[in-house]
């Protein structure tokens, strides 16, 4: 990581020092150019949105998916504060990003954390898998 790319991680921690002033967990992210022009910035907004889904790089992978082409997209870096969940990793995935720089690991995220991270779900299946194929099949081609 060379000293542009710590500037722009630095910034992502900035927004996640904000997160926490205003009263919600702190986290921040910024999505920027090849050329480090940074395209979009957010904060983690889940309290004072009510909305558990309100993490800064879900926020800004919907962003880049709404208003980027794919190879715009493709050269981009998102530079956030901690590494991303299950839940932003998918988005970030489907949206077409090209590259995540992160702070925390969720390791560490989850050493300052009391009692470490969420409680697991229970998962059952697959079942219907000819119903359920059916459905599907040949969507994608």
């Amino acid at each position: 990581m060379d000293t542009s790319e710590e500037h722009l991680l630095r910034q992502a921690i900035g927004l996640a020092r904000a997160a926490r002033e205003a009263g919600d967990p702190p986290f921040g992210s910024l999505l920027a150019a090849a050329d480090g022009t940074v395209l979009a910035e957010e904060r983690n907004t889940v309290l004072s949105d009510g909305d558990i889904t309100a993490h800064p790089e879900l926020k800004l992978a919907r962003w880049a998916a709404r208003e980027l082409d794919p190879a715009t997209a493709a050269a981009t870096t998102m530079f956030t504060s901690c590494q991303p969940c299950g839940m932003c990793a998918g988005a970030i995935d489907r949206s077409g990003l090209g590259r995540v720089v992160y702070a925390l690991s969720t390791e560490q995220l989850l050493a300052l954390k009391p009692g470490g991270g969420f409680p697991g779900f229970r998962q059952d299946g697959p079942a219907l898998l000819d119903e359920a194929s059916a459905v599907v099949d040949g969507f994608y081609t």
